[in-house]
């Protein structure tokens, strides 16, 4: 592989962004996530939660993005077939090769791998060289299923053919958030990523919403006059509203590692729309949080990540709200982080996201993929 001209170079998102009553992101009780920072309350929206929304936001831009699932073998299967195997050949393919890959965990793959694994199986015309054994069964009643066990050459071989797909065309999310397989090490990518947990700037207390659904059929039963109807059910929510501060960093490095130095740029710039229209889909029928960025610092840096802890929490504008102290707080945690890194920040480019003194996310887009375009060509 050629020598990687963005190693080193990172994009740095800070991002605030304000919803009214929502509930983004449930705890096992059906409340709003929380942590204390700085000996208050705030809200949270995890990583992962977000993580999820953006790599759907990926798929539903047209991008070409990876299936998590414990069905690889069905999958793979379903691919043979379509190559012309015999349901029978194909199944056993399916799942000898899944059984050499994954141990009945989620598995993380993206549609060229699955179509690799296939046509690798089909230049054995479907009959791979393994033993059969008795699989797991699948129910106490049911007899368990042959499944065939590859040799270690072999698995060796099924392996090669999983090696990463090198294009942000395919699988792009999985080179943003990585892929980690327990049986083999060398399947692992690691992610170009990273996403720090989406707190609110400010102390909150999640609120608690009584609500009652009435019985269609005992109103119409009330206004004939024959009895009074109550509720048909009652229930309680929690939610609550916050300005958060959502951090996250792009390793271009890692990020050109993963994709073999292929449309860099391309991939950037779908991270950026697909980070942009993402939003938790939590109780969005019942308490809608279709809310965008407010405003957004973003900087392409060389060096460590640096993100703010915003560990005082924000105090209310005098005329109300926290968006405004949110902004000045930010701006002034950056303005600290420069100041005090010196020499050592490293910063190549900013854009800011939020009218009157940035722009839009047309603007952060064009910035960012020029300046990766141009950083890649300048070192090549």
């Amino acid at each position: 592989m050629k020598n990687n001209p963005l190693k080193g170079l990172g994009i740095e998102f800070h991002i605030l962004q304000s919803f009214p009553v929502t509930c983004l992101n449930r705890d096992d009780v059906g409340a709003p996530k929380s942590a204390l920072v700085g000996g208050v309350p705030r809200a949270r929206v995890s990583s992962q939660c977000w993580k999820r929304q953006i790599r759907l936001a990926l798929h539903d831009l047209g991008l070409s993005t990876g299936i998590r699932t414990k069905h690889l073998a069905e999958m793979i299967s379903a691919a043979c077939r379509d190559l012309g195997a015999p349901a029978e050949k194909a199944d056993i393919c399916g799942s000898g090769i899944a059984a050499a890959l994954s141990d009945d965990t989620l598995f993380f793959i993206s549609p060229e791998e699955v179509k690799r694994l296939a046509q690798y199986a089909a230049e054995t015309d479907f009959v791979l060289p393994g033993e059969k054994k008795a699989g797991k069964k699948k129910k106490s009643a049911e007899a368990a299923e042959e499944v065939l066990v590859l040799d270690k050459s072999e698995k060796a071989k099924i392996r090669k053919c999983l090696s990463f797909a090198k294009s942000a065309a395919d699988g792009l999310d999985i080179a943003l958030f990585g892929r980690m397989v327990a049986q083999d090490a060398s399947l692992n990518v690691q992610a170009a990523s990273s996403f720090a947990h989406a707190l609110s700037t400010h102390r909150v207390a999640n609120e608690v919403e009584f609500f009652t659904a009435l019985d269609d059929y005992s109103r119409l039963v009330q206004e004939s006059g024959e009895h009074t109807p109550g509720s048909g059910h009652m229930g309680t929510l929690e939610y609550n509203s916050a300005t958060y501060y959502r951090y996250i960093s792009l390793d271009l490095g890692q990020l050109w590692e993963n994709l073999g130095g292929n449309d860099i740029a391309s991939a950037v710039d779908a991270f950026v729309r697909a980070l942009y229209v993402a939003v938790p889909s939590a109780r969005q029928s019942t308490q809608s949080g279709a809310c965008p960025w407010d405003y957004a610092r973003i900087l392409v840096r060389r060096g460590q990540r640096m993100q703010l802890s915003f560990e005082k929490p924000v105090q209310h504008a005098a005329g109300g709200g926290w968006l405004d102290n949110s902004i000045k707080a930010l701006n002034e945690g950056l303005a600290l982080q420069e100041k005090l890194a010196g020499s050592l920040y490293g910063k190549i480019a900013e854009a800011t996201y939020g009218l009157p003194e940035g722009g839009g996310i047309d603007a952060v887009r064009t910035l960012l993929t020029r300046t990766v375009e141009q950083l890649a060509e300048s070192a090549s």
